[in-house]
């Protein structure tokens, strides 16, 4: 990533910070009007969006540290760790919306102020929608874990308010109190699945998963293209850890070619690769013909 792409992301992850405390202040206000479970359930999520908030700031500015000689490939990986956490808290929040909408199916009740409650809530899912869709667009363009995750829990945080919307209305239409927290264990399982898909994508990371399959091609043919002069190409095997991108490989060359030559195909691909994935950390092993192919193998276009 760019320095101006890690100031970008930076900056969201700082002014999330107010954001979600702004958008909770909302939601809680909107529970305090009416004594609806699910706008309490809806304010409980907003919650875990502040904590999330500040957990992600202070993560992406250690994940953005360059590399010392404690850490020489870097702490990128610093980002999954807070997303994992994120999951967890939007898991642990979900059991809580459980707890507090099996209390009420007992003994459900109305809602009070219900015009000026929702119109509360309708508002801070309309700043919630404009805020996910920036910090998941910005997060993919920067590879930014910690970022995406944050967008991503937020979304399901608009998700749980227009279904909050809608139950609530139908319980203000029929007079029935009982869809306040049905709806609330709705939402709650929402969240449970949306909480889960943060910490499987983020694990997925955290144990060193390859590229996504059309990102592995791209630089399959980056190498196939830019390759003449070698033999062969093998073992290739790629990762990402944050934004980075690791790609490691064995280059097969004849067995009478220079350390010139070899190198000056070395940097050829390596420039090849980087066009398709910036910032991408290569590591090229050279061995002459003969040697006997494994993993990966990459066809080397021949020159005409």
């Amino acid at each position: 990533m760019s320095d101006e792409g890690n100031l970008t992301v930076r900056k969201l992850a700082f002014w999330g910070i107010p954001m979600s405390l702004g958008v909770m202040g909302l939601k809680m206000a909107a529970w305090w009007v009416t004594g609806s479970v699910a706008l309490l359930s809806d304010g409980l999520e907003s919650f875990v969006n502040v904590v999330a908030a500040f957990i992600a700031f202070f993560v992406i500015r250690y994940a953005q540290k360059p590399a010392d000689h404690d850490h020489p490939f870097g702490h990128h990986k610093a980002e999954y760790l807070s997303a994992v956490t994120e999951g967890v808290m939007i898991v642990v929040a979900a059991l809580l919306i459980v707890q507090q909408a099996v209390g009420h199916l007992a003994n459900p009740r109305m809602l009070e102020a219900p015009v000026l409650g929702l119109a509360i809530n309708i508002a801070a899912g309309v700043i919630n929608t404009v805020w996910a869709r920036l910090l998941i667009r910005t997060g993919r363009q920067h590879r930014s874990a910690a970022l995406m995750a944050d967008g991503q829990h937020i979304m399901s945080d608009v998700v749980t308010s227009v279904g909050v919307l809608v139950g609530l209305l139908l319980a203000l239409a029929t007079g029935y109190a009982i869809f306040d927290p049905i709806l609330a264990i709705l939402v709650a399982l929402n969240i449970l699945y949306q909480g889960w898909k943060v910490i499987s994508q983020s694990i997925g990371g955290l144990m060193d998963q390859a590229v996504e399959p059309q990102e592995q091609e791209a630089i399959k043919q980056a190498i196939a293209t830019h390759a003449a002069g070698s033999i062969g190409v093998h073992d290739l095997k790629t990762r990402r850890a944050g934004s980075v991108t690791f790609v490691d490989f064995h280059l097969v060359v004849p067995g009478k070619m220079t350390v010139r030559e070899a190198h000056d195909i070395c940097d050829r691909l390596e420039d090849a690769i980087r066009a398709v994935h910036a910032g991408a950390t290569i590591a090229i092993h050279v061995e002459p013909e003969g040697e006997k192919a494994h993993g990966i193998r990459v066809k080397v276009i021949k020159e005409a």
